[in-house]
Formats: C-alpha cells, sequence, structure tokens
C-alpha cells in the first residue's frame, strides 16, 4: 500500500485544538477526506472521519487496521501539513 497523495487545509479558529483537515489518496485508487489534524498535550496527532451514533458516541468511518498503517498516515500527513501554507480564517461551516 502506497500513499500517493495527501492535501492539507489548514485551519485556525480560537480556542480549538484543530489544526487542519487532510485528505488523503491510497494507491491512486481511494481517497479519505475529513481527517482531522488536532494539537494535543504532546503534540500534533490525526483523528480519522467519523460520525455520531444515534447514543452519542463517535465511530470511525475509516480506520487503519493496525499501527504499522496508523503510522504510515500520521507521519505523510503531519509531514505535509508542516510543508502547507499558512491557515486561513476559519468560517462557521467548519
Amino acid at each position: 500500500m502506497e500513499i500517493t497523495s495527501v492535501k492539507i487545509r489548514k485551519v485556525e479558529r480560537e480556542g480549538s485544538r484543530m489544526k487542519g483537515i487532510a485528505s488523503v489518496v491510497v494507491d491512486n485508487a481511494i481517497a479519505i477526506h475529513d481527517i482531522r489534524i488536532i494539537e494535543g498535550d504532546n503534540g500534533l496527532f490525526i483523528a480519522m472521519p467519523s460520525r455520531k451514533t444515534p447514543v452519542g458516541e463517535y465511530k470511525d468511518i475509516a480506520h487503519p487496521i493496525n499501527q504499522e498503517v496508523r503510522t504510515m498516515f500520521e507521519k505523510a500527513i503531519l509531514d505535509a501539513y508542516d510543508k502547507a501554507d499558512e491557515p486561513a480564517e476559519a468560517t462557521e461551516e467548519e
């Protein structure tokens, strides 16, 4: 498996720990959108796209199956984040 494309949109929202949104293409065949880049207590990390269940829990829609693949995603996304342009002002829609 190869991550063939990573697109980053940096966001800046006062009081928010979310620093950006990533879209990743795998093997030029599958796209995963809305991967959040979050500022945690120990630095940046990624949060895979999720949805809220009827009982109020959040469940990932797509996610890596093992730590090796999660590390590959995180490294590719955070490397692209470091190289991305400065953030745009966040809109109410985000």
